[in-house]
């Protein structure tokens, strides 16, 4: 399935195959169950509301979905605080006409002056970027270009963390713990095309994805929702070896479709002292596509 044609159906199919019915107290065995998961009537029931309503809903058949009906599928399918935000989003009608794919400006992809210049505030001791819808990188500091692909080096449309994650052959040896990666990408791709169903640019990359990586559609296809804005990675950077970063996103108040990315280190680590010797360096080294081997 195409990502123009995402409906609700495959997240709610995916969601209830992934619980394990004794969990919930319900009868299992394998001759009662001819498939994973919770049946719909088993999630209706848990829900308090029809069969046949639940049926609609999963199948993409009803109209206008109360908040209430949402809430309760969401208990029902113990759905995390993403999950639960994925799913209010693609529940609400789309509108007459909308084509993710239609042409047109992309929104929010000019980033504002002043937040240039906290970026370059920065550039000394903090790698830090601009992360936009689709995860787009709009704009860095020194170290963030050196820290991640030298991104001046690469045209505007391939300056994209998903992009990058899945298609550039070096990020699986720069990411010792690629598929934690892989997986995290997937699940703020997918959080940001429930915010945005008919951005232009998701679907773009969403479906570039899909033709040209198995492992993005194998990941994209389980329906995985979650946005992680904080965390700890693992970077083999070619130039100064290991850096075990924190890295910490914040939403930017007049622009919230963007992310203030940074990338920390304890002061005193090992980490610091690679990162003050990156500032250090001459240009990026190149790989044969133009960019350093290291995926923000």
């Amino acid at each position: 399935m195409l990502y123009a044609e995402i409906e609700i159906s495959s997240f709610l199919k995916a969601r209830r195959a992934a619980l394990d019915p004794a969990d919930l107290g319900l009868p299992g065995g394998v001759n009662r169950r001819r498939v994973h998961g919770l049946r719909r009537e088993e999630v209706a029931q848990l829900a308090g509301i029809s069969v046949d309503y639940y049926t609609r809903i999963e199948q993409g058949r009803a109209p206008a979905i109360s908040d209430s009906v949402l809430d309760a599928i969401a208990r029902a399918l113990r759905l995390s605080g993403g999950e639960v935000t994925y799913l209010r989003n693609i529940a609400v009608p789309r509108r007459p006409g909308a084509d993710c794919c239609a042409a047109g400006p992309a929104p929010g992809r000019t980033v504002r002056p002043e937040i240039q210049q906290v970026l370059d505030a920065m550039a000394d001791t903090v790698p830090a970027m601009v992360v936009g819808r689709g995860l787009d990188i709009l704009a860095w500091n020194t170290l963030g270009g050196r820290i991640a692909f030298d991104l001046e080096a690469l045209a505007p449309d391939r300056r994209n963390t998903a992009l990058l994650v899945f298609l550039d052959p070096a990020a699986r040896a720069l990411h010792p713990e690629w598929e934690d990666k892989a997986v995290e990408v997937v699940g703020n791709l997918r959080a940001d095309s429930g915010r945005h169903p008919d951005d232009p640019r998701i679907c773009d990359v969403v479906n570039e994805l899909l033709a040209r990586s198995p492992e993005f559609r194998r990941i994209w296809e389980t329906q995985s929702v979650h946005e992680c804005l904080r965390g700890t990675k693992r970077i083999l950077h070619p130039q100064v070896g290991e850096l075990v970063v924190t890295f910490e996103s914040f939403r930017l108040g007049t622009d919230p479709d963007q992310a203030l990315v940074t990338y920390t280190a304890p002061g005193g680590s090992e980490t610091e002292r690679r990162i003050r010797e990156l500032g250090k360096l001459g240009d990026p080294v190149l790989t044969a596509s133009g960019a350093v081997p290291v995926t923000p």
